[in-house]
């Protein structure tokens, strides 16, 4: 998901993103610490697609 994209999305919308994202990421690890996942760059592509979320986030709530 490009940044635009991201920035289109409403508050409702980035918090129940941030939710979803966050059990994948979370469940990425679990799968990592049990046995090797194929591709472990996932994990930080998951854990900054979460910081960007919530940057966009938290500069809407500081906006209204």
């Amino acid at each position: 998901m490009k940044n635009s994209e991201i920035k289109a999305l409403t508050v409702e919308e980035l918090t129940e993103k941030i939710g979803t994202e966050t059990e994948a990421y979370n469940k990425l690890k679990f799968a990592q610490a049990i046995s090797p996942i194929e591709n472990p760059m996932k994990i930080r592509e998951s854990r900054r697609f979460i910081a960007r979320l919530k940057t966009e986030l938290k500069a809407k709530q500081l906006a209204n």
